[in-house]
C-alpha cells in the first residue's frame, strides 16, 4: 500500500480517507476541513478502503516530521459532526517506555471535529501541546469528541 505522502507540504495536516460508501459525505468533510485550514493533504485513493489504525501505522511508519494522522473512516462519515479519528503515530519505539505510557494514557486515538484538526495538528507540530492532553479533552467530552474552542 503506497502512503500517499509524496506530495505532502511539511507543514500539512494528513487525511487518509478510509471509507468509500458515500461520496457525498466526503466532500462534506473535505469542504469542512478546507474551511478550517488551507493546509491539508488528503490521501484519497481507494486501496485505503476499510485500513485500520495498525494498517495507516505501517503504511505512514517512515513519512517524517509526521506525528498525528486523521482517518475520515465509517464513524466520519455518518456521524452529524463528521468527526474523524486522530491517531497518534509515535510509537514504543519512538519514545522513552514512561512517555509513551503517558502519550498513551488516554488512548492512541480520538475523535475530533473538523475545526479541531489545524488546532491539534499545529500543537502537536511545535511541541506545545501533547497528544495525550487532545485525547483527554476528547474522553471528557460526552460523545468523546475534542471540540476545538
Amino acid at each position: 500500500m503506497s502512503d500517499g505522502l509524496e506530495s505532502r507540504g511539511d507543514f500539512d495536516a494528513v487525511i487518509i480517507r478510509t471509507d468509500y460508501g458515500d461520496d457525498q459525505a466526503w466532500r462534506g468533510v473535505r469542504a469542512a476541513l478546507t474551511l478550517h485550514d488551507a493546509h491539508i493533504h488528503f490521501v484519497d485513493d481507494p486501496v485505503w478502503a476499510g485500513a485500520t489504525i495498525d494498517d495507516v501505522l505501517t503504511a505512514t511508519r517512515d513519512a517524517e516530521d509526521l506525528s498525528v494522522v486523521f482517518l475520515a473512516d465509517h464513524a466520519t462519515m455518518h456521524s452529524g459532526d463528521q468527526a474523524l479519528l486522530a491517531v497518534t503515530t509515535l510509537t514504543r519505539q519512538d519514545c522513552a517506555d514512561d512517555d509513551y505510557a503517558a502519550l498513551t494514557e488516554s488512548g492512541r486515538d480520538f475523535r475530533t471535529t473538523p475545526a479541531g484538526v489545524p488546532d491539534i495538528h499545529a500543537n502537536l507540530t511545535i511541541g506545545n501541546l501533547g497528544f495525550e492532553e487532545y485525547a483527554a479533552w476528547a474522553r471528557e467530552d460526552p460523545e468523546g469528541v475534542y471540540r476545538s474552542a
